[in-house]
């Protein structure tokens, strides 16, 4: 399990750049991204309530989804689709709320929820708010564009950085959209 990149912008964008290393910021998120803060910062949160809390303080991919997607005729790289880090080998869609992700040397994420794609993704590439969007045998929906977490513990994250996953205590609650 292992961070295959990491991204950052400091303006409201859909996608990230690439960087070398992000600092993740205990309570607030990544340092120098448009998200970092105690409160919300996504615009359409903001606009309901800005006061409330930021769940979504970094937003996490699995490397597995681009494969995927480029079966499907879409090529997207780290930092595309807004994510600042971009994982391989984690199953992040099946870990439950509460779930801390040990990132580098010091840094943990805890997750919050999944990420709803908006039609910002449509706007990206025609095609690809549908391609990330799934249905399990009972009908349900399946959001695939990644999880949201909060910082629990400040660090520095880089590509090639090793990943642990800790798990909550049972029982489990799977993750909703955030």
């Amino acid at each position: 399990m292992r961070v295959i990149a990491v991204s950052a912008y400091p303006e409201h964008a859909f996608s990230k750049q690439n960087q070398s290393i992000i600092r993740l910021l205990a309570g607030l998120g990544v340092e120098g991204d448009a998200h970092c803060g105690a409160t919300v910062k996504h615009r359409s949160r903001v606009a309901q309530n800005p006061g409330q809390a930021n769940l979504r303080q970094v937003h996490l991919i699995h490397a597995e989804l681009f494969e995927e997607l480029e079966v499907a005729g879409f090529t997207l790289t780290p930092g595309e689709l807004g994510e600042n880090i971009t994982t391989r080998g984690v199953e992040l869609l099946s870990l439950p709320v509460g779930a801390q992700l040990h990132l580098g040397e010091t840094a943990v994420v805890e997750l919050t929820g999944l990420r709803n794609p908006c039609a910002q993704i449509e706007n990206f590439q025609k095609g690809l708010l549908a391609a990330v969007l799934g249905r399990d045998g009972q009908g349900n929906l399946i959001r695939k564009a990644g999880v949201m977490g909060i910082v629990r513990i400040s660090g520095s994250v880089a590509s090639g950085d090793g990943i642990r996953v800790v798990l909550p205590p049972v029982p489990h609650q799977a993750l909703e959209r955030v």
